[in-house]
């Protein structure tokens, strides 16, 4: 059985500012990812 706990965080503005800016690295490595993907299948490539 997986037990699991639920929080809520309260950052503060700094943290807030951090934590969008991670958001925004892993939604562009993310988007590049998935570009480099589709331009490998395009060129006859398979997924990597």
């Amino acid at each position: 059985m997986i037990k699991s706990i639920k929080g809520m965080l309260k950052p503060n503005n700094k943290q807030k500012t951090k934590l969008f800016l991670y958001a925004n690295t892993a939604r562009f490595a993310y988007n590049w990812t998935i570009a480099k993907q589709q331009e490998n299948y395009q060129n006859g490539g398979k997924f990597i």
